[in-house]
């Protein structure tokens, strides 16, 4: 008979899953998509002041209708995995491999690092801001560099709290040896929690392995608002003695994605190596038509008219010829390339 693990060890899954993730627990919960793959989140757009005049029926300026922008959020990754423990095997290693233990080892070793990784470079590669650098962090910038990203969250209007900062251990030897290190006494500061080794400029640092980061990532900045990484256990069972088995079947399947809020962009951060970042595109207006291009070849392009970030907006459409621009359209644009991090957006 099959034991339900989903059911019978909800919540020590759950936990699992949190302890063993240098991500979980430190994204937005704002969200519930539970039973669900698709969520659209519909952000209101906001119009620029006007002086108010004292005379006239429109006083404070011509109404609009408040619109929205909307980005579709999308679970992509299903995963699942198998294995079996033989009865003859676990009776003579006198019993130790308990279906649950094994299960939490599956969780431990293999899906939560990935989901991990997963969400790190989803983090990176849908950044508010993608910042390159022109070498390598050294023990003489490493801080400075970090200060910038901190200084983009602050002009970026983003709260103080829940930020983090994910480096590899190397960057934080350089971080802990470097010059300025002295200047930033809330690096001894004791540790937060699993992973967070200390403070900087009111980032908690998270320490994460080498091949969690990103590929050409030096660090990632988030602010716990503005990202996402919703997932679940939609299925982990036991079956004693199936056909074909002697001993113990485990199953177990889980999907998830990550995503960065498009309304809250401004909260996530990324410095990555020098030529890593597409050319943003250009434009060339004509007869009330864009022409679109990018210096970077192969690069796909993506445009909005509506004036919302083609990054995360569900208006946003792929470029395949010259876009014809009408009165009062607001056209943006931004370039990914393959092997590089998409562009800042450019407006046209």
């Amino acid at each position: 008979m099959a034991i339900n693990l989903a059911t019978k060890y909800a919540d020590k899954i759950a936990e699992v899953f949190t302890r063993a993730s240098f991500v979980k627990g430190r994204t937005a919960n704002t969200f519930d998509l539970t039973g669900v793959k698709t969520l659209k989140v519909y952000t209101p757009v906001t119009v620029e002041e006007t002086d108010y005049v004292r005379e006239g029926m429109n006083r404070y300026g011509t109404p609009s209708e408040m619109q929205d922008t909307v980005q579709e959020l999308r679970m992509t990754q299903d995963k699942a995995f198998t294995l079996t423990i033989d009865k003859g095997n676990n009776l003579d290693q006198n019993l130790a491999k308990r279906a649950a233990d094994m299960l939490r080892l599956q969780i431990n070793e293999k899906s939560t690092p990935a989901a991990d990784r997963y969400a790190l470079r989803r983090f990176a590669e849908l950044a508010g801001t993608v910042e390159a650098a022109a070498a390598a962090p050294t023990k003489s910038n490493v801080v400075s560099l970090i200060a910038n990203g901190a200084q983009a969250l602050d002009d970026g209007l983003v709260p103080d709290s829940n930020r983090y900062i994910y480096m590899t251990s190397a960057l934080y030897k350089l971080l802990c040896t470097s010059d300025e290190f002295t200047g930033v006494p809330a690096l001894g500061e004791k540790a937060l929690g699993k992973g967070v080794v200390g403070e900087i400029f009111g980032m908690q640092v998270v320490r994460v392995p080498q091949s969690y980061m990103p590929a050409d990532c030096y660090f990632l900045i988030t602010h716990k608002d503005a990202v996402l990484l919703p997932y679940k256990i939609s299925d982990a069972k036991v079956h004693n003695d199936p056909v074909g088995v002697s001993g113990a079947l485990i199953e177990g399947r889980h999907y998830y994605d990550a995503f960065v809020l498009g309304a809250k962009c401004a909260g996530v951060y990324v410095l990555v190596a020098a030529g890593k970042v597409t050319a943003a595109p250009t434009a060339v207006l004509a007869d009330g038509a864009a022409t679109l291009s990018c210096t970077d070849s192969g690069a796909v392009i993506r445009y909005t008219l509506d004036g919302s970030d083609p990054r995360y907006s569900d208006s946003a459409k792929d470029y395949t010829g010259a876009v014809t621009v009408g009165a009062g359209d607001s056209l943006r644009a931004f370039a990914a390339c393959g092997g590089k991090y998409p562009s800042a957006v450019a407006d046209l």
